[in-house]
């Protein structure tokens, strides 16, 4: 009885030691990207995409993962049909040749039990940079409605928009954007 008893305790601790990493698709419904810049020095326009999908892979007992989200272009949203589509032309996001943004992650760095910054290429307008990701929030537990593990989390980081090819009106128009990624992923 003994040995079961030590077996199944040494069982149990390695199989939370030896944790795989674990993959969780964005959710279509709470998953958003939005931007910020200053317009003309008199406000600070917001306005977000519709359409942002991806996945997450996070291995808990190692501290490691990995993201890839992409971001429908089209699916802009600012409040103005008229807006909408003079933002998707050749001198802002050039949607007709360039539909997707990507982030792909290269490294994840984590604070404790939880990851505070990812660092990755951000591919806009056919152009990649190296940014990194400042995570505001993160929270990981089972969904109270779906009953299954799930990802939340906000992060955000500030690019110059003319590094992308989107220098129209600078200075009137902001150089410096914020990017703001609100994700909910569910394991697989």
């Amino acid at each position: 009885m003994k040995k079961i008893v030590v077996f199944g305790i040494a069982a149990l601790l390695s199989s939370s030691v030896f944790a795989a990493p674990e993959t969780y698709m964005l959710e279509a419904n709470h998953s958003y990207s939005r931007f910020a810049y200053k317009h003309l020095g008199f406000s600070t326009q917001h306005h977000r995409f519709d359409k942002t999908t991806g996945k997450i892979t996070l291995d808990k007992a190692a501290k490691t993962g990995a993201v890839d989200v992409s971001i429908d272009m089209k699916s802009v949203s600012t409040g103005s049909t008229v807006f909408n589509e003079h933002i998707q032309g050749a001198d802002f996001f050039d949607t007709a040749n360039h539909p997707t943004a990507t982030f792909k992650s290269t490294a994840v760095k984590f604070e404790g039990d939880k990851p505070v910054a990812v660092e990755g290429n951000l591919t806009l307008k056919g152009v990649t940079k190296p940014v990194t990701l400042s995570v505001t929030h993160f929270h990981n537990a089972a969904h109270p409605m779906m009953k299954k593990d799930t990802i939340g989390a906000d992060a955000t980081v500030v690019v110059k928009r003319s590094d992308f090819n989107m220098a129209k009106n600078v200075p009137f128009v902001g150089d410096e954007v914020t990017i703001s990624l609100a994700v909910e992923a569910i394991k697989e």
